[in-house]
């Protein structure tokens, strides 16, 4: 649910083209649909919001941080979720809440990895709803936990909407935080393989550089 907090006040960093641009995403789902519209970024980096902005392209991790100072300037706490794996990349996600139920905005080369309605009871709900989507490219199904929300504001005078530099802090305190098990280590060895016609679906839109 919306917070009833003026975002402007939390949003003097960015310019008004950018403010502008920003308040045209005023709902879950037109965010999700830019990063729709934008490739997967393939690289080494942690852009901040604004840096996305200007390059129009995005990986999971600038994807959700983007996402989260959207849902800020549109009224929304920026909160992102780390969703971590065994033999697999982390995934990261914007999260929200309307009426009192979750959903989540990403950007993924997993075609199953991207947006969540607002369906979901808790987080652990949520999180789960990626579970089946989660695998490597052996089709191992690898998500074992998640965190609970990290609000961005934490990080507001590192400057993470706007910084011209890489947000490492923030890719580093998901790493540092507490994660809830999804999955034991006895049901992970009794996991199946996803068939190749899931993998091949997963990868539609994949990108390798």
């Amino acid at each position: 649910m919306k917070k009833n907090t003026s975002p402007d006040s939390h949003s003097n960093e960015f310019t008004r083209s950018e403010l502008r641009f920003l308040k045209t995403l005023n709902s879950p789902i037109k965010i999700q649909r830019y990063l729709d519209s934008v490739p997967y970024h393939i690289g080494n980096t942690s852009w901040s919001p604004r840096r996305v902005i200007a390059e129009k392209t995005a990986h999971c991790l600038e994807g959700a941080i983007f996402a989260a100072a959207a849902l800020r300037v549109n009224g929304y706490p920026p909160l992102i979720v780390d969703l971590e794996a065994e033999q697999d990349t982390d995934h990261v996600i914007a999260v929200f809440q309307e009426r009192g139920h979750w959903g989540s905005i990403a950007i993924s080369n997993f075609s199953g990895l991207r947006f969540r309605e607002a369906v979901y009871r808790s987080l652990r709900e949520l999180a789960m709803s990626y579970f089946a989507d989660y695998f490597n490219l052996r089709g191992d199904l690898s998500l074992r936990r998640f965190s609970q929300p990290v609000n961005l504001s934490r990080f507001d005078r590192l400057n993470w909407m706007t910084s011209p530099d890489d947000i490492w802090f923030i890719a580093e305190h998901l790493v540092d935080i507490k994660h809830t098990v999804l999955i034991d280590q006895s049901t992970a060895k009794r996991l199946s393989r996803v068939d190749t016609r899931s993998l091949k679906a997963a990868k539609q839109g994949y990108r390798t550089q």
